[in-house]
């Protein structure tokens, strides 16, 4: 007898909800690119689209695999710095560069997580944080290289053939580009096998060693992905603004991004575009308060634990799907 396929929830009986969802998704991004003028506006879009895949790369590890991480900034600036040093030291292509940076993040999070993620909890926190703030020392430190607490500046601005990326509008478009193919990666990679086995050890990992699955494997590739799209996150974000410093890519950076993924919702990938625009706008209301950033964020965190843990994105479906039984009874 032959095994059944799972049947993909269509729209209309003809497509894929995943793909009305990303045609959706698609136009929405090509009229706000059209019809926002605005250079400020759409620098703000684009650091919304940037932070989006930082707060998606997180959500793979922390969201459906359950591993904590304080120190994912670290993997954002070694995207950064490596494309900056190459493009600027090295006079490399950008683009040549971006492999590079990816790959850097790769083999120092192979490293990283092969003793690290041996550590659960609490631990796995402590461990990750001590990474991050040793990468971030680097940074500060290494002044020949990195151009230390000063910054590195120059870096490049991007261009493709005629394309020149200089452009506030058409930088926009790359990078929520970008933030869409981060999208169906994920996704894709969600609905598969891979999948199914990183919530079963985010649910239970004793668990899923007794029905075979490799956790420690596992665990590592999905810590190796989310640093490869954390260096991808580094590398826009560094030919956005030309100039880069450590204070971008510490601890602090690292809990903007954990906020992100807990406001939005773990496990949900829209929910990261969610968590990501509330997190990038909400310094823009709320400049009198830049002093207490930190108490901010932590007030913010309590608030969604305690009225919404599941996040925002699930915690309002299950509130209206709760008021519709209510008006249907």
């Amino acid at each position: 007898m032959k095994p059944i396929k799972p049947i993909k929830k269509t729209v209309a009986g003809r497509f894929p909800r995943d793909k009305i969802y990303y045609i959706f998704f698609s136009l929405a991004v090509i009229l706000t690119g059209l019809f926002v003028s605005n250079s400020y506006y759409l620098q703000v879009l684009t650091f919304i689209g940037i932070n989006s895949i930082l707060a998606l790369s997180l959500n793979m590890l922390m969201g459906y695999a359950g591993q904590v991480s304080l120190g994912h900034a670290a993997f954002y600036g070694i995207g950064a710095y490596t494309t900056a040093i190459l493009t600027v030291h090295y006079n490399l292509s950008p683009w040549l560069a971006l492999p590079c940076a990816i790959f850097i993040a790769i083999f120092v999070a192979f490293l990283v997580g092969i003793p690290t993620l041996k550590l659960t909890g609490f631990y796995l926190g402590m461990g990750t944080l001590g990474f991050g703030m040793i990468v971030n020392i680097i940074f500060r430190e290494w002044t020949d290289l990195t151009g230390g607490a000063s910054g590195f500046v120059g870096i490049p601005s991007l261009e493709l053939g005629p394309v020149s990326f200089y452009s506030m509008r058409n930088y926009f478009y790359l990078v929520w580009a970008a933030l869409l193919l981060s999208i169906i990666v994920c996704k894709r990679l969600v609905n598969s096998r891979i999948g199914r086995a990183l919530r079963s050890i985010h649910d239970s990992a004793h668990a899923a060693e007794a029905v075979g699955i490799n956790t420690r494997n596992l665990k590592i590739q999905v810590f190796v992905l989310s640093a490869a799209f954390a260096a991808l996150a580094g590398f826009l974000y560094a030919h956005l603004v030309s100039f880069i410093s450590p204070g971008s890519f510490d601890f602090m950076m690292s809990v903007r991004i954990v906020t992100m993924v807990v406001i939005g919702g773990m496990a949900s990938i829209w929910g990261s575009l969610l968590g990501a625009s509330l997190l990038t706008l909400l310094p823009e209301w709320l400049h009198a308060f830049s002093d207490f950033e930190m108490v901010v964020y932590g007030l913010i965190l309590m608030l969604i634990m305690i009225v919404l843990p599941q996040g925002l994105t699930k915690g309002l479906i299950d509130i209206y799907e709760r008021s519709k039984k209510k008006d249907n009874s």
